[in-house]
């Protein structure tokens, strides 16, 4: 007896071969894998590390980069003063309303003096930015997995 019961007991295989198609896939789920990381990560920040959970969120971010030696940098931007980013996030959300809800991440490198992270804190939150948020590398601590 046949699937599509014909008589002749041969029937033609409708099935698709999806094979090639996984292989594909897989290989394109490997390219993304290995360059994913490297499209989001500064080239001189190293991050401390937390065990604290990841932030999620709607709205677009902007991420402001502190580099060790006392640099401050805006996405697609050099290095800047502080008294200049004031100045550009002025320009950028002149309204009270924007600033309050515009979610803000400060990507500071481990080894960047606490007093100026502490006072870019006070200039943001001067300013009317009340979402500031740290950027950290989650630790790999293994007994608290365990646990």
């Amino acid at each position: 007896m046949s699937m599509m019961g014909s008589k002749s007991g041969k029937s033609l295989v409708a099935d698709i071969n999806v094979t090639p198609l996984v292989d594909v896939m897989l290989v394109l789920l490997i390219i993304f894998m290995v360059a994913a990381p490297m499209m989001s990560q500064s080239d001189d920040i190293h991050l401390p590390e937390t065990s604290a959970d990841e932030l999620r969120q709607n709205d677009e971010p902007m991420t402001i980069f502190f580099s060790k030696d006392g640099g401050i940098r805006l996405k697609d931007t050099d290095s800047i003063s502080l008294p200049i980013l004031v100045q550009t996030l002025e320009k950028k959300f002149p309204e009270e309303d924007d600033r309050k809800n515009q979610i803000i991440y400060l990507s500071a490198d481990k080894d960047a003096p606490y007093g100026d992270i502490y006072d870019l804190f006070q200039e943001l939150m001067r300013l009317g930015f009340t979402k500031v948020g740290m950027v950290t590398k989650p630790t790999d601590n293994t007994a608290d997995k365990r646990e």
